[in-house]
């Protein structure tokens, strides 16, 4: 029974350190650049120089680390949903294909032998392969195109974020920390 009771003490504790260690971390670990005080600076002339450093960052580059995240993740759902759309434009490809085909094939088969039902049987078929082949082949297409574009401009994104912490670690190195990213 002691036991128990011990275990909603235990887990109290266990998320009360794994939040401490959560707050402990600096401005610089959180964009996973890690500044180690070479003349021992406290934590909390660390804290200000990563705040100072920051700042002086965002202002030379132009871009805000965590903004810059934000909108890769929009970029990253944007490709998704384009992807999805690509794949969902094959939908009902083949039906239209089928009718154009049949009609087709009707008007060959009464024209050369006078018989419409299977030569529009035929058509049709045709048509919905021919039709089907065509819309997969442009949904491949649109597919590949939305992926290239989404990984273009998160290359463009990750490069605005290393061009940040090549700054933000230059600020700090002047600052006399070892920066490591």
């Amino acid at each position: 029974m002691k036991r128990l009771a011990a275990i909603p003490f235990l887990i109290i504790l266990a998320c009360t350190s794994a939040g401490a260690q959560e707050s402990a971390k600096t401005l610089a670990a959180t964009m996973d650049v890690y500044a180690f005080p070479k003349d021992g600076q406290a934590a909390d002339v660390q804290s200000k120089d990563e705040a100072a450093c920051y700042e002086w960052a965002a202002s030379n580059t132009g871009s805000d680390p965590f903004q810059l995240q934000k909108q890769g993740e929009q970029q990253e759902q944007q490709t998704e949903q384009q992807v999805a759309q690509a794949q969902a434009s094959t939908r009902g490809a083949g039906a239209g294909g089928a009718v154009r085909g049949a009609a087709a094939g009707a008007l060959i088969g009464e024209i050369s032998h006078g018989d419409t039902s299977e030569s529009a049987a035929w058509g049709a078929a045709a048509g919905l392969v021919a039709s089907r082949r065509r819309a997969h082949r442009a949904s491949a297409e649109a597919q590949e195109q939305a992926k290239s574009k989404g990984a273009s401009q998160q290359q463009a994104t990750q490069e605005q974020v290393d061009n940040f912490k090549k700054a933000f670690s230059a600020c700090l190195e002047a600052k006399d920390y070892l920066v490591k990213y």
